[in-house]
């Protein structure tokens, strides 16, 4: 997991209390809330959104962006981009609606592909990282690691309980474990990959067939 990040975006979704994630947020030098999440960062040098949310304490910190083609995941991360910031961390995409939360994961890919975002997105259990082609991980014994297709005709692993290949539903690559303090994945395409903070208690696995 990549530990140092040029900037942070907040969302307004379910914000991390795991000290993994807090000590990442902490250390990241530049955070740009998205609009009303504000109040949980208001450190934020920038506030981005349409301002509906936003207290007046943080107003003059706001660059307003009416437009609703994107939401303000997304706007935040032009924002980024436009101060250079390619190397992003981001915290509180997750949780309360699950409409929202499905669709800010997708998004992280889409960065990835589109913008050229080194993105991780961090929740209170782990986090997603986009992926093409081949990588390792570093990790730990027992691991959890759930791996999402994105378009590979191959995906196969070495130091994984079970061996991946290229799942055609997003649940047959669930809840997967590593076996050491590594594992690799090579692909022909994209795909995300959860990684826990924790080893699960029980050795027992549901999902991926098994």
């Amino acid at each position: 997991m990549e530990t140092t990040f040029e900037a942070a975006v907040v969302a307004a979704g379910d914000f991390p209390t795991h000290p993994v994630a807090l000590s990442i947020l902490r250390s990241t030098p530049h955070i740009v809330a998205c609009d009303g999440a504000v109040g949980d960062v208001p450190q934020a040098e920038a506030v981005v959104g349409d301002g509906d949310s936003v207290p007046t304490t943080y107003r003059q910190r706001l660059i307003r962006i009416d437009e609703q083609e994107d939401n303000d995941l997304t706007k935040a991360t032009r924002y980024c981009l436009t101060r250079g910031w390619r190397s992003i961390a981001y915290f509180g995409a997750t949780g309360r609606r699950e409409d929202h939360t499905l669709g800010n994961i997708s998004l992280l890919m889409r960065y990835y592909r589109e913008f050229g975002i080194q993105g991780t997105m961090f929740t209170d259990h782990g986090f997603f990282s986009p992926v093409r082609g081949t990588r390792t991980f570093p990790a730990f014994p027992g691991q959890q690691v759930s791996i999402f297709n994105f378009g590979c005709k191959h995906l196969a692993s070495t130091g994984l309980k079970w061996e991946s290949y290229a799942y055609e539903q997003w649940w047959q690559g669930t809840l997967n474990e590593s076996l050491g303090e590594f594992f690799s994945l090579e692909g022909d395409g994209y795909y995300l990959v959860f990684q826990t903070y924790e080893k699960k208690a029980s050795s027992s696995m549901e999902g991926s067939g098994k």
